[in-house]
């Protein structure tokens, strides 16, 4: 799966702190934390694209759960972009930029376009990474220790 190539990859280096723009190679704590987060969020997103893929294939015809499956691959294209973006927050840049949404209005728009192609389904599928995130939430808010 060409996915899971992108998922799981080594920590990246973090810039040090000081101004000679020298990478470290073991990054603090929090930015582990982070990474790790960052490598569930998409792992969960994943799981969940194939679960609720078959799901779709089960109940509706291929043409709509294969508009599920565009949306949601958006989704985990977006979700990484995002996970990049909040990496450089702070340090590189000021603010988010918005150049990703990008990702998800091209499919949109080509989905108008083309009969063959359905909004809501891949609408639907692109809000697949939210449904990570709100698993994430309960699962840290139910179980704080973990």
């Amino acid at each position: 799966m060409i996915l899971s190539d992108s998922i799981v990859e080594t920590t990246p280096p973090v810039e040090n702190s000081s101004d000679s723009g020298v990478l470290d190679p073991e990054p603090d704590a929090s930015m582990q934390e982070y990474y790790q987060l960052q490598q569930d969020l998409l792992i969960v997103t994943v799981i969940l694209t194939g679960v609720i893929f078959v799901t779709v294939c089960c109940f509706y015809p291929l043409k709509i759960a294969l508009n599920y499956l565009l949306g949601a691959v958006v989704s985990v294209v977006y979700l990484r972009m995002l996970a990049k973006d909040v990496e450089k927050l702070g340090r590189q840049q000021q603010r988010l930029s918005k150049a990703r949404l990008a990702i998800f209005i091209g499919p949109v728009v080509v989905a108008t376009q083309w009969n063959s192609l359905s909004i809501l389904p891949i609408f639907l599928g692109f809000l697949t990474y939210k449904a990570a995130l709100i698993l994430y939430v309960l699962k840290t808010a139910l179980m704080p220790e973990s």
